[in-house]
């Protein structure tokens, strides 16, 4: 019964969007840049204390910038991947940083809890070497109803664990849903990646507020069931150019080293 419930929640998520069917001729056109959508992010959103120190130091250094996202399914678009976020999070920095060597790649971890992840963190940075680790998480612990102080032990487990190994962090929350508010409970899982994030001093991406802050806008409609692919890229482009300022900012770049 569980799994059923979770299989039919996961569709009703932004993951959702992507098209399960063919790819269809327009979706194989992953070289063509997202169009810009009007997705303006409130200051505060994007404004962290933490900082980023390994980034600062590598882009002062005129040194390549090498990036792990490690996540789940709504890291990726079914047939598009040049349209899902990571990669608009390279295209983004790679603009603002045209002197700097940006290398991205993604470790999609599907269906497994934050727990399950941690086994696996230390092997991925020591294979991947990363100066960045973005860590997705709470989106299938919340789906499966893990106790909210499992999921915070697991995520303060892999967070250390990460630090230890030498690369910053940045966490990103569950993606924002006004379909699913009332199948699952999020502000638990927000409260605890907010509380590690505070106790490791790593900067939290708040994915949760700034999406729903667009649907609230009306930059996106998230409450309909009718989503596609179209609309799955322009939230992913929205996203990567806003975690692209949020981790320049986190790592305190100033404009003058920018493009």
């Amino acid at each position: 019964m569980r799994s059923g419930f979770a299989t039919a929640l996961a569709l009703t998520l932004l993951a959702g969007f992507v098209a399960t069917g063919p790819a269809r001729a327009q979706d194989k056109a992953q070289d063509k840049p997202v169009p810009a959508q009007t997705c303006d992010v409130p200051a505060y959103l994007l404004n962290t204390e933490s900082q980023l120190p390994k980034v600062a130091e590598a882009v002062k250094n005129a040194r390549p910038l090498t990036i792990l996202v490690v996540g789940s399914r709504s890291s990726t678009i079914l047939s598009s991947e040049a349209s899902a976020y990571p990669a608009r999070l390279q295209a983004a920095l790679k603009e603002r940083l045209p002197s700097i060597p940006v290398n991205l790649s993604v470790e999609l971890q599907n269906g497994k809890t934050a727990e399950e992840v941690d086994a696996n963190l230390v092997k991925l940075v020591e294979a991947k070497v990363p100066t960045l680790v973005i860590w997705q998480t709470g989106t299938v612990d919340a789906m499966r109803s893990i106790d909210p102080d499992d999921f915070r032990g697991a995520v303060d487990e892999g967070v250390a664990a990460l630090q230890k190994a030498g690369t910053d962090v940045i966490l990103v929350n569950l993606q924002y849903s006004p379909r699913t508010e009332t199948m699952i409970s999020a502000p638990p899982y927000l409260d605890n990646l907010r509380v590690v994030a505070q106790q490791h001093d790593v900067p939290l991406f708040d994915r949760f507020a700034i999406m729903r802050h667009w649907n609230d806008a009306g930059d996106f409609d998230l409450f309909s069931s009718t989503h596609g692919p179209d609309l799955a890229k322009r939230v992913h482009g929205c996203l990567g150019r806003a975690l692209s300022k949020f981790m320049l900012e986190a790592a305190r770049i100033e404009p003058g080293q920018q493009n």
